[in-house]
């Protein structure tokens, strides 16, 4: 079924769109990017604006952006003190950004301004996120694409949100989305599995990848461990974040019953077979189990507790609302 357009016009009967981009020493990139990006725009009659925020760049990034401002009317620069991540970027861009629209790329012309039209005209089809999907990849193999790959298959296979490409940056969102997503750590490349707890409708579109020219990559292999530590975090907020005590409770459940099925089977050794099971590695095992099972019986209280606290002291919801029908 597909989804119903939405009316997301702003006054002149186009919508408003807000270009993000992070950038982190990219002093040879930023000045083509802008007159690209804004070519782009100027060419679809969209009003625009758009957010550069400087990662805490320590190369002459941020006094080019500087020279650039009076130059481009639509652009707004942010600079950090430090280099706080991606993920904070992408965050900061968001809570500046006026647009009906919210669109991200990368600062590296890897991506291609061009394809800035395809994603808005995907989000007015109704969609709430849309995400590029780098089909042609111009990466090395063995560095960036395989683990890449890799990870694709096992975010979509285990979170349930199936896209070609996660690590894509050019994605489009609806204000509304964007507005709550709530990115710390690296968490920038789960946002369609974050926007799908909000039940947001995501599409995927075929976009042009351009090989780095310029410049240098902050991304290598690396980054793999860190990907899988923030996708066990992906399954536990789907499944748990609103309800930690089942899948501690239910962990320490199985572990308390094992661990005392354990030690009755000993007990009854000891005292009506009256062996000796002071020594036994098995007696061991079952106060381990014992314990930790109580362990993790309080440890989903205590996290059962913090969960009522953050959402009653931030006034957030454990729901989202699309549309309220008056």
């Amino acid at each position: 079924m597909e989804p119903v357009t939405a009316d997301i016009t702003s006054s002149n009967g186009l919508p408003f769109v807000s270009v993000v981009i992070p950038v982190y020493n990219e002093e040879e990139n930023v000045t083509e990017l802008l007159e690209r990006v804004t070519d782009t725009l100027s060419a679809t009659g969209y009003p625009y604006e758009i957010i550069v925020v400087d990662d805490g760049s320590t190369d002459r990034t941020p006094q080019i952006l500087r020279s650039l401002k009076s130059r481009f009317k639509a652009l707004k620069v942010v600079l950090f003190r430090r280099n706080f991540g991606q993920s904070a970027a992408m965050t900061a861009g968001f809570d500046l950004a006026r647009g009906d629209i919210v669109v991200t790329m990368d600062g590296d012309l890897q991506n291609d301004p061009s394809d800035i039209p395809l994603l808005v005209k995907k989000i007015l089809e109704g969609y709430d996120v849309v995400a590029g999907w780098r089909k042609d990849r111009k990466d090395a193999f063995v560095s960036r694409l395989l683990p890449s790959k890799i990870a694709n298959w096992i975010i979509g296979r285990t979170t349930g949100v199936r896209l070609h490409d996660y690590g894509c940056s050019l994605k489009a969102y609806r204000k509304e989305i964007s507005k709550n997503l709530l990115l710390y750590g690296d968490l920038h490349r789960f946002i369609p599995v974050l926007a799908s707890l909000q039940g947001a409708k995501i599409a995927e579109v075929v976009v042009t990848h351009h090989p780095r020219l310029r410049g240098k990559s902050k991304y290598g292999i690396g980054r793999t461990y860190r990907v899988l530590l923030d996708l066990m975090l992906m399954l536990f907020f789907q499944k748990f974040a609103t309800r930690p005590l089942q899948f501690f409770g239910s962990a320490g459940g199985v572990m308390f019953i094992v661990g005392l099925a354990i030690n009755l089977y000993l007990s009854f050794e000891k005292i009506v077979n009256g062996q000796d099971i002071g020594g036994r590695p098995l007696l061991l095992l079952g106060v381990l189990l014992i314990l930790s099972g109580l362990i993790l019986f309080g440890i989903g209280l205590l996290a059962e507790l913090i969960i009522r606290t953050y959402y009653e002291a931030s006034g957030k919801r454990i729901y989202a609302i699309r549309e309220i029908l008056e």
